[in-house]
């Protein structure tokens, strides 16, 4: 099929090169010139495990290519996914004016029928807003169908979560466009949820929103076992071996971050205050998780007794493993509030130091744990990479001033820490 993608970014660039290897022939477009260039050269901005090796392989067989003509991805598919931000406004909102830009500029190319496609996150009856502004700006008469289909793309694994996905959610007003979406994704033999427009766009911020609060349910479990000297991860096992709740998103920390749950938690509560329903609940969920890094930085405190003056050595700076992506991230917080109080912080990341550089103007950039632990009062583990799951530690012990190591992902063994000779302060573990 002929496919365009208006919106280059992280999610438009997953969809198109996945579509492309699927087959299709897909055109990326973006407003961005310089990110358009870096693409044609197979120059990616974004860390994402198999992605630059995907854009590549399939630019030079022709199947993907970029663009900064709207006109040209408009008028050269059939089908349209419109994959722009819908960044958080101050009280929460999502922030649409890009996708009303975007439905203007499609309006104005439209030629014949297109079938466009909501990919976005975007908050219920955004739809009938699209479809509007398309009818309002089309210069010629010719039909065209709007429909919604989220992405559920985890970063780190986003592409295996496109080809495997749990669940393919089409939103359609008609039967074209659903047989059309159904044709599209038939390739990955997946389970498909046929709904109508305004479902389809619940479904994406519910889900999200759900996710996010089993995160914050089991830190506030994980504050629960530290008070009475229980392990969390003992605790969560046994939760989360029922099959009606399983295992997923019930490690604790401190807290969840990215580009997803806390924006996607805030516009849900926005869009139900909008309605008239107060969504406590969520409201609760993302007090929690804010509160997750008070506690962590209150363990800093106590361990160190003085923080002003203290050398404080960081393990990881993106949200999660295997991305450089650091929106929302914890890590962010935390070094802004050790700073504040008169720290001297040293960071490691294995990939997104580049992007840390952008917003973390006064910490050491490190090369290596090794090098973040040396002459450090303490260590903090604020990202659970592989790589720091496998460090030295008696080299790790000799090279801090003081053997403190506080875990803000429970990715050690407290009893091996104490074994090894080192003070180990995790997230509701039992010591």
């Amino acid at each position: 099929m002929n496919i365009s993608i208006i919106g280059s970014g992280y999610v438009g660039l997953v969809t198109g090169s996945c579509f492309a290897d699927l087959g299709n022939n897909v055109i990326c477009a973006d407003n961005d010139i310089e990110k358009i260039e870096s693409l044609k050269k197979g120059i990616i901005a974004i860390y994402e495990p198999g992605l630059e090796e995907m854009v590549r392989r399939n630019s030079k067989e022709a199947r993907l290519r970029f663009t900064n003509s709207i006109k040209d991805a408009v008028t050269k598919s059939e089908i349209i996914f419109i994959c722009v931000g819908t960044p958080s406004k101050d009280n929460g909102e999502a922030d649409l004016k890009y996708l009303e830009k975007v439905s203007k500029d499609i309006a104005v190319h439209i030629d014949s029928y297109k079938l466009i496609v909501e990919k976005s996150t975007v908050p219920v009856e955004t739809g009938e807003r699209v479809k509007d502004v398309i009818n309002t700006f089309k210069k010629k008469r010719v039909g065209f169908d709007i429909a919604s289909n989220p992405e559920f793309l985890r970063e780190g694994t986003a592409i295996e979560d496109f080809m495997n996905p749990d669940r393919i959610v089409i939103g359609v007003e008609s039967k074209k466009a659903k047989d059309i979406l159904i044709e599209l994704y038939k390739p990955l033999k997946a389970t498909f949820v046929v709904t109508d427009i305004k479902g389809a766009e619940i479904i994406k911020h519910a889900s999200n929103s759900f996710l996010a609060a089993k995160i914050s349910f089991i830190n506030a479990v994980s504050n629960i076992c530290e008070l009475v000297g229980a392990d969390i991860v003992e605790v969560a096992k046994g939760i989360g071996l029922d099959k009606r709740i399983n295992t997923s998103f019930l490690d604790a920390g401190i807290g969840y971050g990215g580009s997803c749950f806390p924006k996607d938690v805030n516009a849900f509560i926005h869009i139900a205050d909008k309605l008239g329903y107060d969504f406590g609940l969520l409201k609760e969920v993302r007090e929690i998780n804010e509160n997750q890094k008070e506690i962590f930085i209150k363990k800093i405190g106590d361990a160190l007794w003085n923080l002003p003056g203290k050398t404080i050595g960081v393990l990881g700076l993106s949200f999660k493993s295997n991305t450089d992506d650091i929106r929302s991230a914890p890590s962010i917080d935390i070094i802004n509030r050790l700073e504040a109080s008169g720290c001297n912080v040293k960071a490691y990341d294995p990939k997104a130091m580049r992007k840390a550089k952008k917003v973390l103007k006064n910490i050491k950039f490190c090369n290596s744990a090794y090098e973040a632990a040396r002459k450090s009062d303490c260590l903090l583990i604020l990202t659970e990479w592989n790589e720091f799951k496998k460090l030295d530690f008696k080299k790790i012990k000799k090279l801090l001033n003081q053997p403190i190591i506080i875990d803000g992902r429970n990715i050690y063994d407290p009893k091996a820490m104490k074994k090894l000779g080192f003070i180990y302060i995790g997230m509701g573990r039992k010591s």
